[in-house]
C-alpha cells in the first residue's frame, strides 16, 4: 500500500479523468457525464454569442455535441479543439483538455492545455493539468517549470495543490522520478515545507526510512506547528514498529498543542499497538469526556474495555451507542461477541441478527454459524449458511470454505472433498480452496492428493507459509521423507521464525529424526507462544520419552482439564499414560 494513502487527498473534478480506464470511455454509463457537460457548454455559447459565432464554429460545436452523445469522444475532442483555436475562448480549450484527459490521450491533452494557458495564463486548473501531464510523461524540466508557476500564482493553495497531484499519481506515478522533481523544486524554493513533506512521503514509498525522516524534520523546521507533518512523523515511527518513539513524539506534540484531538487519538492507537490498553483507555475516556459527541472515541473505549475483560463496562458503552445510527451495527456485533464469550449462544445470535448493514454484517452472519457448529447444531448452521451466497455474492469463496468446514466438523470428509472439488472448477485460482481440500485429503488418509494440492499452491506461491508448514508437517508425521520435510519447514521458519505452529512442526520433525533434545527446545518455545492442545501433546510425548515423566503428566493434566475430548491429548494418554499404568 502506498504511503500516500496515509493522508486524505481531495481530488478536484479536473483530475477525474486520470482515474478512468479506457474501457470505461466506451461504456454507456461513462458517456453520460461528458455529454451533459457538452450540451450545457454548447447552449451557453450559443445563447451568449448567437450574433458573433462564425457559422463554421457553430457547426463544429454542434458536431462535437452529437459526437459526445454517441460516445465518439475523438470526434468531440477534434470539434472542441478546432473551435477553441477559432474562437480563442478558454472555456472551449478547457473542455477539449478535459475530454483528452478522459480519453488518456497525452499528446492531445498537452496540445489543448498549451492552448488553454496561452488564452488564460493564470488559470490554475490548466496549470495543474499541465503539471500532471508533465509528471506522467516524466518531463522533469516542464514539471518543475509548471510547479514553480503554480507556486507563484497561488502560494496559499500550493500545499493543497501538491497533495492533489500526489494523490492523482499514487497508483501509477514513478515515485523515484517524482521525488527527483521535488528535490529540484526544493532547491529552487527551500522555504516550502509542503515540498519536503511530499518528499518524505515519497522516500517512505521508496523504503528509505532515514531519508523520509530527514525530509519531514526539514518540513517541521520550516513549519513547527504543522499537525499533518507531526502526525506523519509519528506514523513513520509506527511503520518502523518503533512504538516508543511514536509515543514520545505524540506526547510532546500534545504538550505543545493540548487542544489538538488528532494527536490524542493517534496516541491512543499507538498505545494499543504497544499493548498499553489501560493508558489507551484513559486517553479515550478523556476524549469522550471532553466531547460527549465523540462517538468514535466512545466506541474505541468500549473495545479497550473488551480487551481488558471488562465486559460489563464494554456492554454499557455499546448499548449506549445503539442510539447512534452510524455506530449501531458495530455495537450490535460486539454485544454479540460479549455473549459469545460467555457462551450464551442464543443471546449472541439475537445480537448478530441485528447487524443489518456495513462491513460487520457478513462477519456477524458467519460468527453465528460458527457458534451453532461449535454447539453441534449443524442443521441450524446449514440453514443460515444457505442464504449467504445470495446476500453476499462477493464472499462466495469464503462461504465455500465455511461449508466445507461444516462437513469436516461432522467428519464428512469425503463429502467436503468432493464439494471443494466441484467449487474449484469455478474458482481454480483460489489457494484457500486448494488448501482446504488438501486438509480434507489428509483427514481421509490420502497423502498423495494432499501433497498434490499443496504442491499446486507452492508452484504459484513459493512463500505460502501455510502450505509449506502443512506439507512439511505431513511428510514428517506420516512418512520417513524427513529431508524433504526439513526443506519445507526451514523455508517456513525463515519467513516466520516466531510462528508457534511452524516451531511445533519443526520440533516434531526433530523428534521423528531422533534428536529429542532439539525437539524439546522447539516444542517448548511453540507451547510458550501458543499453548494449544496439539502442541501440548507433542511436547508431553517428547518429555515422556526423555525420561521427564512427571513434567509430561503435569502438562497433560493441565491441557486435558480444558479440553477433555481433544484427540491429540487422548492419543497421548492411550499411548503412554494408560500403557504405563498397565505395567
Amino acid at each position: 500500500m502506498s504511503i500516500f494513502r496515509l493522508l486524505p487527498f481531495i481530488f478536484p473534478i479536473l483530475l477525474y479523468g486520470c482515474a478512468t480506464s479506457k474501457e470505461q470511455v466506451v461504456a454507456p454509463k461513462a458517456s453520460v457525464k461528458p455529454v451533459e457537460i457538452s450540451k450545457s457548454m454548447g447552449k451557453k455559447l450559443q445563447k451568449e454569442d448567437k450574433n458573433t459565432l462564425d457559422p463554421d464554429v457553430l457547426f463544429m460545436l454542434m458536431t462535437a455535441e452529437i459526437a459526445g452523445q454517441r460516445g465518439q469522444y475523438d470526434v468531440a475532442l477534434e470539434g472542441y479543439l478546432e473551435a477553441a483555436k477559432r474562437v480563442h475562448d478558454p472555456r472551449l480549450t478547457e473542455r477539449a483538455a478535459m475530454i483528452a484527459m478522459y480519453m488518456k490521450d497525452g499528446n492531445r491533452t498537452n496540445e489543448a492545455v498549451s492552448l488553454w494557458l496561452k488564452q488564460d495564463p493564470n488559470n490554475l486548473s490548466a496549470r495543474k493539468i499541465a503539471t500532471l501531464s508533465a509528471l506522467k510523461a516524466e518531463d522533469k524540466a516542464k514539471a518543475v517549470e509548471q510547479l514553480s508557476a503554480l507556486l507563484k500564482s497561488d502560494p496559499a493553495g500550493f500545499e493543497k495543490t501538491l497533495f492533489e497531484l500526489a494523490g492523482a499519481l499514487q497508483k501509477d506515478g514513478n515515485v523515484a522520478f517524482i521525488y527527483d522533481v521535488m528535490e529540484t523544486l526544493s532547491v529552487k524554493h527551500p522555504d516550502q515545507a509542503s515540498v519536503f513533506f511530499i518528499q518524505s512521503l515519497l522516500a517512505s514509498d521508496m523504503k528509505n526510512k532515514d531519508l523520509a525522516e530527514r525530509k519531514i524534520e526539514r518540513a517541521l523546521q520550516l513549519q513547527p506547528d504543522w499537525d499533518k507533518a507531526l502526525i506523519l512523523q509519528a506514523q513513520m515511527a509506527v511503520y518502523s514498529e518503533d512504538f516508543k518513539r511514536a509515543e514520545t513524539l505524540l506526547r510532546n506534540a500534545i504538550l505543545r498543542y493540548p487542544d489538538n484531538q488528532k494527536f490524542k487519538k493517534m496516541l491512543a492507537q499507538v498505545l494499543i499497538k504497544s499493548a498499553k490498553y489501560e493508558e489507551a483507555g484513559e486517553v479515550y475516556d478523556t476524549l469522550f469526556a471532553n466531547d460527549p459527541k465523540d462517538y468514535e472515541s466512545q466506541f474505541s473505549l468500549g473495545l479497550v474495555h473488551l480487551q481488558l475483560d471488562r465486559d460489563s463496562k464494554a456492554e454499557d458503552i455499546f448499548k449506549q451507542l445503539l442510539g447512534q445510527a452510524e455506530w449501531r451495527n458495530q455495537s450490535n456485533f460486539y454485544l454479540g461477541k460479549i455473549e459469545e464469550k460467555h457462551e450464551n449462544t442464543e443471546n449472541a445470535l439475537t445480537w448478530f441478527d441485528k447487524v443489518t448493514d456495513g462491513p460487520f454484517q457478513f462477519e456477524a452472519a458467519v460468527t453465528g454459524i460458527s457458534l451453532l457448529a461449535k454447539d453441534k447444531q449443524f442443521d441450524r448452521a446449514e440453514q443460515r449458511l444457505k442464504v449467504l451466497p445470495d446476500k453476499f455474492p462477493k464472499q462466495k469463496p469464503r462461504i465455500v470454505l465455511i461449508q466445507a468446514e461444516l462437513y469436516s466438523q461432522q467428519k464428512q470428509y469425503v463429502k467436503a472433498y468432493n464439494y471443494l472439488t466441484e467449487e474449484l472448477k469455478q474458482y481454480p485460482d483460489q489457494d484457500e480452496l486448494l488448501y482446504s481440500r488438501a486438509l480434507m485429503a489428509d483427514r481421509m488418509g490420502r497423502l498423495d492428493a494432499m501433497e498434490a494440492d499443496l504442491q499446486k499452491i507452492l508452484a504459484k506461491s513459493p512463500d505460502n507459509v501455510e502450505a509449506l508448514n502443512a506439507l512439511g508437517y505431513s511428510l514428517a508425521d506420516k512418512t520417513t521423507r524427513y529431508a524433504e520435510a526439513e526443506t519445507y519447514l526451514l523455508h517456513a521458519l525463515k519467513l516466520k521464525p516466531d510462528e508457534a505452529v511452524i516451531l511445533d512442526s519443526y520440533g516434531w520433525l526433530k523428534y521423528k529424526m531422533g534428536n529429542v533434545q532439539a525437539a524439546q527446545g522447539y516444542l517448548q518455545k511453540a507451547y510458550d507462544l501458543q499453548p494449544e492442545n496439539e502442541i501440548a501433546a507433542h511436547l508431553a510425548e517428547v518429555l515422556w520419552v526423555s525420561g521427564k515423566k512427571e513434567e509430561a503428566r503435569k502438562l497433560f493434566d493441565k491441557a486435558i482439564e480444558n479440553a477433555p475430548d481433544d484427540s491429540f491429548l487422548l492419543n497421548f494418554k492411550a499411548k503412554f499414560l494408560q500403557l504405563d499404568a498397565a505395567h
